[in-house]
């Protein structure tokens, strides 16, 4: 088609965004590398989702449909592809998912040409933070959560949260199965674990009180089920638990799906503690057993992605959260972490240096004198190196 002078200037506008590289930043904790731009944000959402191009109906070419923020996204690595699916959320604050693809996993994403419309239950409300899991069963599951209003409640805010599934071949045609089942009146942030445990499907889950609190004495736990087609747990198992003064004391999560290593499982998760300004949020590592995965057998002490800079700002300012990582053929680690609710970075390291940094940073201390015996301890081993 022809576009008018403005047309003209928004898709131009676009494709300056999406084509845009993206390089390396000086930061360095030996850990990661972190990048100068987002790898998704508003601005990379096709205008043609947002405007109405035909001039007969829309001679202003006015924003119809607007796109306030991109950002929790679940990813997968297919066919030498790296894919996002992206919580998209409109300007009447409905969140929606989307998939966009990149070569190389840094830049160039790109969404497909359609949001994902996905199959829908009753009284469901609102759905968003897709954790995607490739399973050994041959499907690629989709968990996120699935919002709807608290009936019992005549609070207009009142809300449930549940853990919706859905599962596909292709990331274009979806399956919903029932949401997942436990005796927890509520629940957030649930991640299947790839592989079967004992010929059962295994998910991370996090038991709640209410639509926001954590159950008072849980954090993230493990469930089974036999059959995914009826999500059933009836046990859930604690694996990472809240800590008074530490980054989990309000609340924690599981994020990515596990990476499997000859170490153990790799579990990113994030932690939420309060402060003066509101909750932070930030995101940590926990590491499990390769052959019994309610074990925990690493804790490295702190967190490995806090909010910095302009990270900070944002619709909810103060936290990063992330609930896709890729590893690739190369054994390159791609995390894909969110800021302050707004945009998507990603950083990257190898699996090797994830390693090192999961099973060999110290634990954390318990109190202030332990902590500062324990660096003193290191401060002692470096001082001593520095006068040979």
């Amino acid at each position: 088609m022809k576009f008018t002078a403005q047309q003209k200037k928004v898709m131009e506008a676009y494709e300056k965004v999406v084509s845009k590289k993206n390089k390396k930043t000086c930061f360095y904790n030996g850990i990661y590398e972190k990048y100068e731009n987002p790898v998704l944000t508003r601005e990379h959402i096709p205008p043609f989702w947002k405007y109405d191009f035909n001039t007969d109906t829309t001679p202003h070419f006015m924003e119809r449909l607007g796109v306030n923020a991109v950002f929790n996204s679940g990813a997968i690595y297919l066919d030498g592809k790296y894919l996002l699916i992206a919580r998209v959320e409109g300007n009447d604050r409905k969140s929606f998912f989307a998939v966009a693809e990149s070569d190389n996993g840094v830049d160039g994403f790109k969404f497909w040409d359609y949001p994902i419309l996905l199959p829908t239950v009753e009284g469901e409300t609102n759905v968003y933070d897709m954790r995607v899991t490739q399973h050994e069963d041959g499907w690629i599951y989709g968990l996120f959560c699935s919002e709807s209003k608290d009936k019992t409640n005549p609070d207009l805010s009142a809300a449930v949260a549940a853990a919706g599934i859905v599962r596909t071949r292709d990331l274009k045609t979806w399956e919903r199965l029932p949401n997942l089942m436990t005796k927890s009146p509520q629940q957030r942030n649930v991640v299947l674990h790839p592989e079967f445990v004992n010929g059962k499907y295994a998910f991370y889950t996090r038991p709640q009180d209410g639509f926001i609190d954590a159950k008072s004495d849980s954090g993230i736990c493990i469930g089974y089920c036999d059959d995914i087609t009826n999500p059933v747990v009836n046990e859930e198992k604690l694996l990472s638990k809240r800590v008074y003064h530490e980054i989990t004391e309000v609340k924690n999560g599981e994020g990515a799906v596990p990476i499997k290593t000859d170490k153990g499982w790799i579990h990113i998760a994030h932690g939420v503690r309060n402060t003066a300004a509101g909750l932070r949020y930030v995101v940590y590592i926990y590491g499990t057993d390769l052959n019994d995965v309610e074990k925990v057998t690493a804790e490295p002490n702190g967190y490995f992605i806090a909010p910095f800079g302009e990270e900070r700002v944002g619709d909810v300012s103060n936290v990063v959260f992330t609930n896709g990582a890729i590893v690739n053929e190369k054994n390159e680690v791609f995390v894909y972490y969110a800021s302050s609710d707004t945009r998507l970075h990603v950083l990257t390291t190898t699996l090797d240096k994830l390693i090192d940094y999961t099973f060999s940073t110290p634990e954390g201390k318990k109190t202030t004198y332990e902590c500062v015996e324990q660096r003193t301890e290191l401060i002692s081993k470096n001082l001593e190196l520095f006068s040979k």
